[in-house]
């Protein structure tokens, strides 16, 4: 089975997306660090609204997938950030189909880009 990205978008109530950042912070970034069935993993925010953050997931599977998703801790996050989003996050699953071999990007120094900021 080919690996599955989901491309997500928070839209966050005006001046919040600071807020929920740390939020993310909180509850997701450890668990990600953590799991190896995330081969890649990107946190944007968004240059062109201030409101918007924008996330890149790339998983080993579907099931990789839906066993992240699924646990309790998902459900304590999205009430969390609930109080600073406009609405829920939008989700956009998408089964890999061809990608290009990743540089690492630990071992570059950060590329400034004019259309949004990532930390992967």
């Amino acid at each position: 089975m080919p690996p599955t990205a989901l491309f997500i978008e928070h839209r966050t109530l005006p001046g919040k997306r600071g807020e929920m950042v740390r939020i993310w912070e909180r509850h997701v970034k450890p668990r990600v660090e953590g799991n190896p069935a995330h081969l890649f993993y990107f946190f944007c925010e968004d240059a062109l609204d201030p409101d918007v953050v924008r996330v890149f997931q790339l998983y080993e599977s579907d099931e990789a997938m839906s066993g992240f998703l699924g646990g309790e801790w998902y459900q304590d996050y999205l009430l969390e950030v609930s109080a600073v989003v406009i609405a829920p996050p939008r989700i956009f699953p998408a089964p890999l189909v061809w990608s290009k071999t990743a540089p690492s990007i630990h071992s570059h120094p950060p590329i400034a880009s004019p259309h949004a900021s990532c930390s992967a």
